[in-house]
């Protein structure tokens, strides 16, 4: 008997160590929550110099390393492709917009407008390696079935296939859509009647999380945030607390930012700030006008500090359930913010007037529109010149947070770091293997970023070497980046379509072109980017090409086909009236 004891003794002993061994085996896998904010601006936190309250993700940056030289492309889809899969845009199928791709590109390779079947996104690998995947929000990379994320590795699904939607309701935002697309693990699907965005996204996050708490796999979470894209809107306790503090004006609040980036470390001393001219002069304004415009931006505000205090009851419920401490944090933008105003569209104004409130007083609440425009826009842009669409620093770069086990902490990182970069980071940290351009018995397009591991652990100080050049191209507007340097080019109206070359290290406002100075390198750049452009596809505009014309043109062809049988059935009706009492009145006489 006290043999058989001692047995089942050993027997107990064994089992521990077995499950000691599986958890610290498990542990060496850290869970993934990624987070992308949608237009925010360089600044805009308060880690990276903004005044908007952002408490939880400016926590993760104290805990991680920030990236203050990390850059995206000028609009979401392409962003997000490169995010999902390690591989250049134009190779991937988002070469461009759908919206502002010209129509002599549609179809052509890697120009599909959706992602691709000829790439891998970091979901479907992080599957193969054992993980849960969860994908909640944004989307926007397709919505045919076989494009939804139900279908591109991920385990569980809310997402939205659009462009952008309401954050009240299920309710487009945009007359070029018939409804907003929501579907769940791959299925049309309903949103609750009491939905805000932000706070059913970690709804949904924190459930699908839980309902694998048992599961000894990790779980990778990919939640795609609606703020601060527009329309604008968030709930009124948070748009209070900024009710007083945007009457100083665009021009003071990209003073401010960039005096506070400096001071933090994230851009040198003497930055120079580049003015842009489609700002307009604050004081000129009248008081009304100064006070509608500081409303709008008190609900950007209030739409940013909203998401980050959800992301707040995000990371309370992992400390909760003691996944905390294993998760792995990234947080970046996908462009910089959003100069545009639909208000100020011809095509879009009258339907966004008729179906949302834009009174002063109703500015955030449901049922509500409105957008900053350009002028906030160059505020959140600081220290960077142009904003989303431009290939300007402004519109490129963002804010990047990593925070988790093994990552140094309070950090600030200036070497150069790209969104290609994130998918073979999230590899190596996740031990998962590269497909190396062949998976499940297919060539696909290989990953070319390269990852930010031992920057982040500390073992080198930067990633890209110096004679490494990365090219980029959206809607014309290009740029190369090339160690220290930056080659860029932006078409009319804001641009001239000439290349120039800044230090982007050194003068991250883009104040002083060197192309003059530097010569050699200036037309060496240009050389590389021609490369660049040959081998990835890069088609070149038509003559005349105006992303905003391209856009506008494409929208009111969407919005005509949408409502055509109703426009034509009206001009009819108004026809057939005009005759009756036409002929009512020859009768009469």
């Amino acid at each position: 008997m006290k043999a058989q004891n001692n047995k089942t003794q050993k027997l107990g002993y064994l089992v521990l160590l077995f499950l000691f061994v599986a958890i610290k085996a498990g542990a060496s896998q850290p869970n993934i929550v990624l987070i992308v904010g949608d237009d925010v601006g360089f600044s805009d936190l308060g880690s990276f110099g903004g005044e908007i309250d952002t408490p939880h993700l400016d926590a993760l940056a104290m805990q991680g390393t920030r990236f203050s030289n990390f850059h995206v492309t000028a609009s979401c889809s392409p962003t997000r492709s490169m995010l999902m899969t390690g591989v250049d845009n134009h190779l991937n199928g988002l070469g461009n917009m759908d919206i502002t791709m010209p129509f002599e590109h549609k179809g052509k390779p890697g120009y599909e407008g959706v992602l691709n079947d000829q790439v891998v996104t970091i979901a479907e690998m992080l599957r193969d390696n054992d993980y849960h995947t969860y994908q909640i929000g944004k989307w926007h990379l397709g919505n045919a079935p076989e494009q939804r994320p139900y279908n591109r590795g991920f385990e569980r699904t809310i997402a939205l296939g659009d462009t952008g939607a309401d954050n009240w309701q299920q309710k487009s935002y945009l007359p070029t859509y018939d409804k907003a697309h929501w579907y769940a693990d791959g299925k049309e699907h309903q949103l609750p009647d009491d939905f805000y965005s932000s706070k059913y996204f970690i709804d949904k996050t924190i459930e699908f999380i839980d309902s694998n708490q048992t599961s000894s796999k990790p779980f990778f979470a990919y939640i795609g945030f609606q703020a601060v894209h527009i329309p604008l809107q968030a709930p009124r306790e948070f748009v209070e607390k900024y009710h007083d503090r945007y009457g100083v004006g665009w021009e003071a609040v990209r003073k401010q930012r960039l005096e506070r980036a400096i001071q933090l470390g994230l851009i040198p001393e003497n930055t120079q700030l580049t003015d842009m001219p489609t700002t307009e002069g604050w004081q000129s304004l009248s008081e009304e006008d100064k006070a509608y415009n500081a409303r709008k931006m008190a609900v950007y505000a209030g739409m940013l500090d909203a998401m980050d205090f959800h992301v707040g009851r995000l990371i309370t419920h992992l400390k909760e359930i003691g996944e905390f401490e294993n998760t792995l944090f990234i947080f970046l933008s996908d462009n910089g913010p959003e100069p545009s105003d639909p208000l100020q569209i011809v095509s879009v104004s009258p339907w966004v007037k008729f179906n949302y409130s834009t009174d002063i007083e109703d500015l955030g609440a449901k049922g509500s529109y409105t957008a900053i425009g350009p002028n906030w826009a160059n505020a959140a842009a600081s220290p960077g010149t142009f904003y989303k669409f431009y290939a300007g620093e402004g519109g490129v770069r963002v804010p990047l947070i990593v925070s988790g086990p093994s990552i140094q902490k309070n950090i600030i990182e200036n070497g150069f770091a790209h969104i290609k970069d994130i998918v073979p980071t999230i590899l190596q940290l996740s031990s998962t293997q590269d497909h190396d351009g062949y998976y499940k018995g297919k060539p696909v397009m290989p990953i070319t970023g390269s990852s930010l591991v031992s920057v982040l652990q500390g073992q080198q100080d930067t990633i890209h070497e110096k004679e490494k050049y990365i090219g980029y191209e959206l809607s014309g507007n290009a740029a190369l980046y090339k160690g220290d340097f930056k080659l860029l080019r932006n078409l009319p109206p804001l641009g001239d379509g000439e290349w120039h070359l800044y230090n982007i290290v050194v003068d991250p406002g883009e104040y002083q072109d060197l192309r003059d100075e530097m010569p050699e390198l200036y037309f060496q750049m240009i050389a590389h980017y021609q490369e660049y452009a040959e081998e990835h596809g890069v088609q070149n505009m038509p003559e005349g090409y105006n992303y905003i014309k391209q856009a506008t043109f494409y929208s009111a062809k969407l919005i005509l086909m949408r409502n055509g049988p109703y426009f034509i059935g009206g001009l009819l009706f108004v026809f057939l009236v005009y005759f009756y009492f036409r002929r009512r009145a020859k009768h009469e006489c």
